[in-house]
């Protein structure tokens, strides 16, 4: 969950009363967040850099309190958005009606056009404007603070949503988002005093402990993503650095704001969450100015949008989710609550319904199971009788590979469990595979070369487990059932599951039959039959030529037909690999097969 550090004075001045801690805590709970920790600015400094107690540093000892919030709760994500929901949610305030500046005409609305080059990298862009904002350090600190939080949240780490806000009364539209070669790109970043060309603005930011993590999502394209003003003023270099010429400072009245983006809708919902929570600071609150954007297509649209939408729920539909008997009346009060206004209505089959009218700062709200669990948090999750729930029944698969392991576990072997990721080398070179780019997932910007890719066999985690065990007494007789995870285009997420059984036998004696003595108990336990080659009732070996495996002394699975797996002497050379002295022989099967 993402944690917001708050000024407890600030806090307190902003809801209109102050409270003690054992209150605020209590509030917290009963809205859904959790206060968890209260500290100093300067203890804070002292834990960042590791400093006693009695060491001297800059700082004030203002309280601060550290509060958890939902991760998909975006607009409590600052102070603004905070205080706003504790207010109404305690009554204080009724939910804001946000507006589009109707004043504007379409001739004299700002403009962004986008260069079709833009596609091959990053292809959208949303805008707006908040006039006439008044700005103070904490204000300022807050606003700047949103930006980092929903680019390391919903923005993650600025690969899908880049943020750029500007001081607008420092360039002139229209604007332009385009794509260009490096080389081509030149302009003063924000914080320094020296010009640089993209190119050497990747090379400059490499020692940057910040923006250094960011590189990677741009420089290995042959153009990159940048906007300019109507006077070819750069304003910034997404997702990498704003320009200086358009920073924002305490003094600025006028704040145009970009969202470049590879993901429209997400761009859209950090575009909303902005200006939202600062709009309260503008001369007319919660006034929003739209910018138009003009695709290469010659299509065209203005942003943000910030009507809310309907959605239907049933009252019954609610109590059933909640566990709760409510009336309607109650239940659009409790709704209320949390900012989400409900307007009743009667069914064509005279059932109560509700209209749930959801504003621009509850993206968080996208089905009628939402609605309910607002309605149990306002209603009081300690206040919702307790029941005992219906038996429920493990899924086959569940249920067959709690069967499977307790088998193996009679046979001798010791169960593991290892990471689902692993490095590109063991998931392929370590084996003796040449991985050919059509099966493992890999994991974009990992945080270590231990975890590149998902696993696609569960050989190389038990492998790893026998050599980091090779000091304990022979034999070692392992075994994991767990999922393992190939690429897949026939499914909506570009991959699919599936659960494999993998055991491990190595010792000084580590032979082909032993391996193959555990198969034949797995078919026999589970009803399957012994049977001749192309024999579809029954299972039968054949000969395979893994490159995992000794050549001559390793077998495939035939299971009614179909190829599940194959078992055999581990090659010498992957023993090497993985640093393991003994032989081994090793199976491995897919036990989806068997359901």
């Amino acid at each position: 969950m993402p944690t917001v550090s708050v000024g407890r004075d600030l806090l307190f001045q902003a809801l209109g009363r102050t409270y003690t801690q054992d209150e605020f805590d209590e509030l917290c709970f009963e809205f859904g967040i959790e206060l968890d920790d209260v500290t100093t600015e300067k203890a804070i400094i002292r834990k960042e850099k590791h400093l006693k107690e009695e060491d001297e540093i800059g700082g004030n000892e203002e309280i601060i309190y550290k509060i958890d919030v939902p991760a998909n709760r975006y607009d409590l994500l600052c102070l603004e958005g905070l205080v706003q929901a504790l207010r109404i949610f305690l009554g204080i305030d009724s939910v804001p009606k946000y507006k589009l500046a109707d004043d504007i005409g379409k001739e004299s609305m700002l403009k962004m056009h986008v260069k079709p080059e833009t596609s091959v990298i990053r292809p959208f862009v949303v805008c707006a404007v908040l006039r006439g904002i008044e700005f103070n350090e904490a204000r300022y600190n807050s606003f700047i603070d949103l930006q980092d939080k929903l680019h390391q949240n919903i923005c993650r780490r600025r690969t899908l949503v880049a943020i750029g806000t500007h001081d607008l009364d420092t360039i002139d539209g229209p604007f332009t988002y385009e794509a260009l070669p490096p080389s081509e790109i030149e302009f003063k970043p924000l914080k320094q005093v020296e010009t640089f060309k993209a190119d050497k603005l990747m090379e400059f930011y490499k020692s940057d402990l910040k923006l250094k993590k960011y590189l990677h999502i741009i420089e290995d394209s042959p153009v990159y993503p940048v906007i300019y003003d109507r006077n070819r003023t750069v304003l910034s270099l997404p997702p990498i650095i704003n320009g200086a010429h358009s920073a924002i400072s305490l003094k600025t009245k006028n704040v145009f704001i970009e969202c470049t983006a590879t993901d429209l809708t997400k761009a859209k919902i950090v575009l909303n969450t902005m200006v939202t929570m600062f709009s309260v600071y503008c001369k007319q609150k919660f006034m929003v100015e739209p910018v138009e954007v003009t695709y290469p297509d010659g299509k065209s649209y203005s942003c943000p949008e910030l009507s809310p939408y309907d959605m239907k729920v049933s009252l019954s539909y609610i109590n059933h989710i909640a566990g709760i008997s409510l009336e309607a009346n109650k239940v659009a009060g409790l709704l209320n609550k949390m900012q989400l206004h409900a307007e009743q209505t009667v069914s064509e089959d005279n059932e109560c319904t509700f209209i749930v009218s959801v504003p621009p700062t509850r993206s968080d709200v996208l089905h009628a199971c939402d609605v309910a669990e607002d309605v149990a948090i306002a209603y009081g999750f300690n206040k919702i009788p307790k029941r005992m729930p219906a038996s429920l029944k493990p899924l086959p698969l569940n249920q067959f590979s709690d069967l499977i392991r307790t088998e193996i576990a009679l046979c001798g072997y010791t169960e593991v469990l290892t990471w689902i990721l692993c490095s590109y080398k063991e998931n392929s070179a370590m084996l003796n595979r040449k991985d050919d780019k059509s099966t493992a997932v890999v994991i974009g910007n990992p945080r270590s070369a231990d975890f590149e890719v998902v696993r696609s066999s569960l050989m190389a985690g038990i492998l790893k487990t026998a050599a980091h065990n090779k000091d304990h007494p022979k034999p070692i007789k392992i075994f994991e059932v767990g999922d393992v995870t190939v690429l897949d285009e026939l499914k909506d997420v570009g991959a699919t599951n599936h659960r494999q059984l993998a055991a491990l036998y190595c010792g000084a004696t580590s032979g082909f039959e032993l391996i193959h003595g555990l198969v034949d108990r797995i078919m026999e336990v589970t009803g399957t039959p012994f049977v001749l080659a192309g024999d579809n009732t029954g299972y039968y070996i054949e000969r395979s030529d893994e490159p995992e495996f000794l050549s001559g002394r390793q077998a495939s699975i035939i299971y009614k037909g179909k190829r599940i797996g194959t078992f055999g002497i581990v090659h010498p050379q992957v023993l090497e690999n993985f640093d393991i002295s003994d032989p081994c022989s090793v199976v491995e099967l897919n036990i989806e097969s068997f359901l």
